[in-house]
């Protein structure tokens, strides 16, 4: 799932670094846990959002790939990289929940809120840890994509 980059002039970076994908991992974590400590919902709706801009938009509406770029600019330069398509995906499943958790706090189930915020810190947790879950559901995806239509189905 990951690739090497140089910094030279000749290879481009078209991945994102993995610090800033470890960023946007621990800002998830960080900020659900805050959010559950001090039961504010606002904060998920904060994370759904900044989330959301960076599926709708990518890297260039990715507020934590902004911060990312300029915390992390000498380890981004020799960093490996991870492709864009997974971490849209990974963090469509992380907007949807979110969103999902918005609804939730909106209809006054605050339980399955939070149920769904606690599902997305979890799955960071555990991709900090080493194991991407998003990561393995993009591969079955695409490897059941790849059964049902062949390898003529366009990206």
């Amino acid at each position: 799932m990951t690739t090497t980059t140089t910094s030279s002039s000749a290879t481009t970076c078209t991945g994102i670094p993995l610090p800033i994908v470890s960023l946007n991992r621990v800002v998830l974590l960080a900020g659900i846990i805050a959010a559950i400590v001090f039961q504010q919902p606002l904060i998920t709706t904060a994370l759904f959002f900044i989330i959301l801009s960076a599926v709708v938009y990518g890297k260039k509406g990715s507020l934590i790939f902004f911060v990312g770029s300029r915390l992390f600019a000498r380890q981004n330069l020799n960093a490996k990289t991870e492709d864009q398509k997974l971490m849209r995906f990974n963090n469509s499943i992380a907007a949807l929940l979110l969103g999902g958790a918005q609804i939730a706090f909106l209809l006054n189930a605050p339980l399955a809120g939070w149920i769904l915020s606690g599902t997305v810190a979890v799955a960071a947790a555990i991709a900090l840890a080493g194991f991407c879950f998003g990561c393995f559901l993009f591969y079955q995806f695409n490897l059941q994509r790849f059964r049902f239509f062949g390898k003529n189905q366009q990206n």
